[in-house]
């Protein structure tokens, strides 16, 4: 009995859920140590949180807001991928308004009954691990998907595999795994299985009076413009986490345009009801 108590902890599989960053996490491995590997992953998780979280005013994330300068390497990539996007969406995806995040959270909590009508500038710079700031920052749109990257690659090792999912957020391999439909549907929209990263985002997770969570900085303007936003990348899941948000803040002619020309991206945007698919989407899709 003992001996095979040691061949199951050597090789078998493991799933962890639990809450973390306002969703749900789901952790599976199989192989070798699979056990101590999703507990790993899970620790990487929670030890994130504490450091990324925007709301808690003792992270990383909360001490650079607040003070307007930090030294964490976790905050500094974050950074650095969210002025690259910048650039790349032409400010739509916009590290900068940090306090636009925090007043739309706290009007869909109830807690605030005004939505934010201006939006912010302001230099940041990035020097190694030290990032200081003249602006509020928002890294939300990228620090989940950073996170299980992460987490994923504490899943990594010799005769072990294994997936990560944050509330939508996936690292690969993907699949198969079922795409929500965002009108309350049993069915789901699609079926995908992929070795991309996912991310979902839209105007039906988060809402109160026609406001949801996203924005659009360059026009000004508060809300989703679609349903439903998946974005499958090859890169890693913080550039699908980043695009997914980005989709949806973008007008339909807009943001087809940009998932049809960003390199090793693929995305499915429901907009009135209708699929709007890249060319390559159905790849990702079992039995497409």
């Amino acid at each position: 009995m003992a001996a095979l108590e040691t061949a199951y902890e050597r090789v078998g599989a493991a799933h962890r859920d639990f809450r973390c960053c306002d969703t749900s996490f789901h952790i599976e491995v199989k192989g070798i140590r699979a056990a101590a590997a999703a507990d790993a992953a899970r620790r990487t998780v929670k030890e994130l949180e504490n450091q990324l979280n925007a709301f808690d005013a003792d992270s990383a994330v909360g001490r650079l807001n607040s003070h307007g300068a930090v030294e964490n390497e976790h905050v500094a990539r974050l950074v650095h991928r969210g002025l690259e996007y910048y650039d790349r969406t032409e400010n739509v995806f916009d590290v900068h308004q940090g306090r636009v995040e925090h007043s739309l959270k706290a009007y869909l909590r109830g807690d605030d009954d005004a939505v934010p009508e201006t939006f912010d500038t302001g230099t940041i710079s990035i020097c190694g691990h030290h990032v200081s700031t003249e602006v509020t920052l928002d890294l939300n749109g990228l620090a989940k998907g950073y996170i299980v990257d992460r987490a994923a690659e504490t899943l990594a090792g010799l005769g072990r595999r294994g997936f990560v999912s944050g509330g939508g957020d996936m690292s690969p391999p993907v699949g198969p795994v079922a795409v929500e439909s965002p009108y309350s549907d049993a069915k789901p929209l699609k079926t995908l299985e992929t070795e991309w990263a996912v991310a979902t985002s839209g105007n039906y997770r988060r809402e109160r009076a026609g406001t949801d969570h996203i924005y659009d900085p360059a026009t000004g303007r508060l809300g989703s413009r679609h349903e439903s936003v998946t974005v499958l990348a090859e890169r890693d899941c913080m550039e699908a986490d980043a695009l997914a948000t980005t989709l949806a803040a973008l007008p339909l002619d807009e943001a087809n345009t940009l998932a049809d020309d960003w390199d090793g991206l693929e995305a499915l945007i429901v907009h009135d009801g209708v699929f709007h698919p890249t060319d390559g989407f159905d790849t990702h899709v079992l039995d497409a």
